[in-house]
């Protein structure tokens, strides 16, 4: 049976350091995460900002990097995704991304893992597909939350006592399992990340961001003119410094507190992006 396509945040997916190995020959492995998802396909969308040829030209194996509100995705297609890789391989960042592909990790020499994307599947998207992917992660992300928080006063929280909370089957234990694995987990670290989703795509879940808007802006106008000046000081690509954005700013009369929140607005409108801290480049 094909397995569901999660729909689960970056943040919450880099988190996870186990993986539940396949009992039989045709059953499937998962990637287990803090909060008890079984994540074994997943669906992601986000912003992809760099692809890199880890092989050769005649095998390739590229890597690409696609963020999201909470996080990155590290995503490898090569010789046994041939169909994913060929469409990585052409697509030319910045650009809005949908992916369904496998869970994995992988774990080093010193002991770490990271948990990665291997795609079946990847396309170019617009901007709304991102946004209704947002709301969707944050839907589920809300659900597991809330039967973590109920799970964690139980007593003991095994699978048939977290069940009886109202869990599914698979969901009760998923999460037994990931209090096994990780304890139980500052479930705070998780609601900012349900925040910080909900404020990139709602306006009405961005009142932390109210007062330090100048009365009257950011509007229109200000937002096109920052998105002039990210443009005009783009270094081959590499996105432009944040010190001399500050600096032209300053000199087409945008005060600092005007380009800031100008630039907040475009940030969570995905029309701009961070490629490394300090640098700021358009989609």
């Amino acid at each position: 049976m094909r397995e569901v396509a999660w729909r689960l945040f970056a943040g919450e997916y880099n988190d996870a350091r186990k993986t539940i190995a396949a009992k039989g020959e045709r059953e499937p492995s998962f990637v287990l995460t803090p909060l008890g998802a079984q994540v074994n396909r997943l669906f992601l969308s986000g912003v992809l900002t760099d692809v890199e040829n880890l092989g050769t030209d005649q095998e390739p194996m590229y890597r690409g990097r696609v963020s999201d509100p909470t996080g990155v995705f590290h995503v490898y297609a090569g010789q046994y995704q041939p169909v994913a890789a060929a469409a990585l391989g052409k697509i030319a960042p910045p650009a809005f991304v949908a992916v369904i592909g496998k869970a994995r990790t992988y774990t080093t020499d010193q002991g770490t893992t990271y948990a990665n994307v291997r795609p079946e599947r990847l396309r170019v998207v617009e901007a709304g597909v991102r946004d209704y992917w947002v709301l969707e992660a944050c839907r589920f992300l809300r659900k597991r939350l809330d039967l973590a928080k109920a799970a964690y006063a139980l007593e003991s929280p095994t699978a048939d006592a977290i069940a009886k909370l109202g869990a599914s089957r698979a969901g009760a234990e998923g999460l037994a399992a990931a209090i096994r694995e990780y304890g139980k987990v500052d479930l705070s670290r998780y609601a900012a990340m349900l925040t910080e989703g909900l404020r990139y795509v709602l306006p009405e879940h961005r009142g932390e961001r109210a007062e330090e808007v100048p009365a009257g802006g950011p509007d229109s106008q200000t937002e096109g003119k920052v998105l002039e000046l990210v443009a005009s000081l783009d270094e081959g690509g590499k996105g432009a410094p944040w010190d001399a954005l500050v600096a032209a700013a300053g000199k087409a009369g945008l005060e600092p507190s005007a380009l800031e929140a100008a630039v907040d607005v475009l940030l969570d409108r995905g029309a701009i992006y961070e490629p490394v801290l300090g640098r700021i480049r358009r989609i």
